[in-house]
């Protein structure tokens, strides 16, 4: 069993919905856990599926409640987003970008492949310079409210495993398959260096 609570970074496109979920979920279970975005700006949903509301990283949760109350209340409480952002603004003040963290974490997990292949390509392009292990896992979550939470739950429970493991190293990958058919999807691996 590692000496220190594992360190984790949970990792979606714009550190909204899934990622703060189990970033929420977590956090209420002890462990070490930081939520993140990979995209170039923090989407959330608007009026139309081809009008989003887009913000810059440095947005607060509650400049973007603020934002969406005045543009639409109703709309917004309907489809869930004021909620969301509600329990966003009392976890941490504002979306974060993974390329901006230089902090080490012992997993980083994924909600979408593409989220994996950003963050792989950011952590394969950083100079190694201790040679501690990231394990990088991907777990697809359709990003919506009721996929966010399952996921965040099992995200939850496959940290916990991981956790309790005598060797990380030597049964991750045996974890991961366990996972993999006990929860029905498919989970993409790979282990990168600081």
């Amino acid at each position: 069993m590692p000496s220190h609570p594992l360190r984790v970074a949970v990792v979606c496109s714009s550190n909204q919905n899934r990622s703060m979920e189990a970033h929420n979920i977590l956090s209420k279970r002890g462990f070490d856990v930081r939520s993140f975005g990979t995209g170039s700006h923090v989407k959330l949903p608007g009026p139309a599926p081809d009008k989003p509301n887009v913000y810059d990283f440095k947005t607060t949760y509650v400049q973007m409640y603020n934002d969406l109350v005045r543009k639409d209340k109703e709309l917004y409480t309907q489809n869930g987003i004021l909620h969301m952002l509600d329990r966003n603004k009392r976890i941490k003040s504002k979306p974060e970008r993974f390329q901006s963290c230089k902090d080490k974490f012992d997993l980083v997990i994924t909600c979408e492949e593409r989220v994996y292949d950003q963050v792989l390509e950011d952590l394969n392009s950083r100079e190694q310079e201790t040679l501690q292990p990231v394990h990088v896992i991907n777990v697809d979550i359709q990003d919506n409210h009721e996929e966010a939470t399952l996921g965040a739950f099992l995200i939850c429970e496959l940290c916990q495993c991981i956790q309790h493991t005598d060797d990380m190293e030597n049964e991750i990958d045996e974890l991961l398959q366990e996972f993999e058919e006990k929860s029905n999807r498919p989970f993409l691996h790979t282990v990168c260096f600081y």
